[in-house]
């Protein structure tokens, strides 16, 4: 009996090593959401275990990893704890799957067909080695050893001091590569001005890949308290002029970079941002709004009618004392709002049609917004912090960008230094590039992971010049 039970057992095994090599590729599938969207599911057995990656390339997620694949016989189970999905299927034959998504516990079929080919973005910048400079995984902590930070350190190969730079993401969670649509930005950079003889420190965020912490009641100034951990770190390394220290700041980040040079003044040389804040945020998402709405069709007129109320709202969000105030402010803005804006507009941008869908709509922006971060970041206002800086800065945007309006916040940004402190900025607007500072045809968010550049590289080359006169 013991021999018979281990034969059978050997011969389980072997079947799910079979099932796991077989499913080892790329498979492809579509969730009908009201409108087709592609997921990619990547397998691959190390040491006789089967790991998974999801990409979903229409909405920037790329290599989300499984936090566990089970394979029985001809049936998987793959679950992505972070992004709260889990997929369940039948391996019907070598290329085909027949399963179910299912997120925040709404199920959706999806049918999965294996791909000719491993699935790779086309992002030809996207850096390989080997590197003509040293590229360093490191990890560190902070003060009290209660946040991990892991990060990538890439150093010119001698033996001599070099400016150094850390570059600061924008909103949402992000790798250390601000990883976005399968392009790589923050890669892309430090690869060209590393081999332009600087150190560059990217980090992953708060509560992303190895960095831990808690992201539940943290805002954009716990983010800069993160930066000044990196910096803490950045100043202890050999090769870093200690004198030649800066930040690279993208959107958010952008935001960040002028919190940390103002409370770090003696430690910060100079500040580079791209896509940054100049106005208030309040303003600056309203008009962010507006171009969004027009980039996917709502007539102008529409989409200015409804920036009344989205305003009104953010303004409820930023000044109310707590939830229930803003709740009421919101709802009665948007019975105002109802009351004096055609019915038509009404339903095309909000999708209100009646009192239920009134407080459905209320009800979602409320959630949305109700958050420590989201409440610090509608609340702020960049000018009083930019007015305070003593370092040179680099101000850039692109001119096709929708997301950070050039006109108004590079005004915005260059009213403020010409109250600074700071004699030594340049603010410059590059013609045709969109939010992530790629050339873009439509020039839309959508548009970001159909186009294979991931920076134009006139701007990295304005970086590295702007460096070169400056700092260098």
């Amino acid at each position: 009996m013991r021999y018979i039970f281990l034969t059978a057992l050997a011969l389980f095994i072997q079947l799910n090593l079979f099932a796991q090599n077989q499913l080892d590729g790329s498979w492809q599938g579509t969730l009908s959401f009201g409108k087709e969207i592609k997921v990619i599911f990547t397998f691959a057995t190390i040491a006789g275990n089967t790991v998974a990656t999801l990409d979903v390339p229409e909405q920037g997620a790329s290599g989300i990893k499984s936090s566990e694949v089970m394979i029985n016989g001809d049936s998987v189970k793959v679950v992505f704890d972070q992004a709260k999905i889990t997929y369940t299927g039948v391996i019907k034959d070598a290329e085909h799957i027949k399963g179910k998504w299912k997120q925040n516990g709404f199920p959706f079929p999806c049918e999965l067909k294996k791909m000719e080919k491993e699935f790779k973005y086309d992002r030809p910048q996207t850096p390989e080695p080997p590197f003509s400079y040293n590229s360093e995984d490191v990890i560190y902590h902070n003060t009290d050893k209660s946040i991990k930070y892991g990060a990538t350190i890439t150093t010119p190969k001698d033996d001599k001091k070099h400016p150094a730079i850390i570059l600061i993401s924008g909103s949402g969670q992000q790798n250390r590569d601000e990883e976005l649509f399968g392009h790589k930005p923050f890669a892309v950079i430090a690869n060209h001005l590393t081999k332009n003889g600087y150190v560059v420190l990217r980090v992953d965020d708060r509560g992303m890949g190895e960095t831990t912490g808690d992201l539940k009641k943290a805002t954009s100034a716990d983010f800069a308290k993160d930066v000044m951990v990196s910096l803490d770190y950045l100043k202890n390394r050999k090769e870093v002029d200690k004198k030649k220290i800066g930040l690279l700041g993208h959107s958010e980040g952008g935001m960040i970079a002028p919190l940390v040079a103002v409370e770090r003044p003696k430690d910060i040389d100079f500040i580079i941002l791209t896509a940054g804040p100049g106005v208030k945020v309040t303003q600056l998402m309203t008009e962010q709004n507006k171009a969004t709405l027009i980039s996917v069709g709502i007539v102008s007129s529409w989409a200015e009618e409804y920036c009344k109320l989205y305003e009104y709202m953010l303004n409820a969000i930023a000044t109310a004392p707590n939830k229930e105030a803003y709740s009421a402010q919101i709802n009665e803005a948007i019975s105002t709002w109802r009351d004096s804006t055609k019915e038509l507009i009404v339903k095309n941008t909000t999708g209100i049609t009646d009192e239920a869908s009134q407080k459905k709509f209320a009800n979602q922006f409320v959630k949305l917004y109700d958050n420590s971060w989201m409440r610090y970041f509608v609340s702020y206002d960049p000018q009083p912090v930019l007015e305070q800086l003593r370092c040179k800065v680099l101000a850039l945007n692109g001119g096709k960008d929708i997301q950070v309006l050039p006109e108004s916040n590079l005004a915005g940004i260059e009213a403020a230094l010409k109250n600074s402190k700071s004699k030594d900025y340049t603010i410059k607007e590059i013609p045709g590039v969109n939010h992530l500072f790629q050339e873009c045809d439509k020039c839309t968010v959508q548009e970001y992971g159909q186009l294979t550049q991931t920076i134009k590289p006139e701007v990295l080359e304005i970086i590295t010049n702007w460096l070169d006169e400056q700092v260098k």
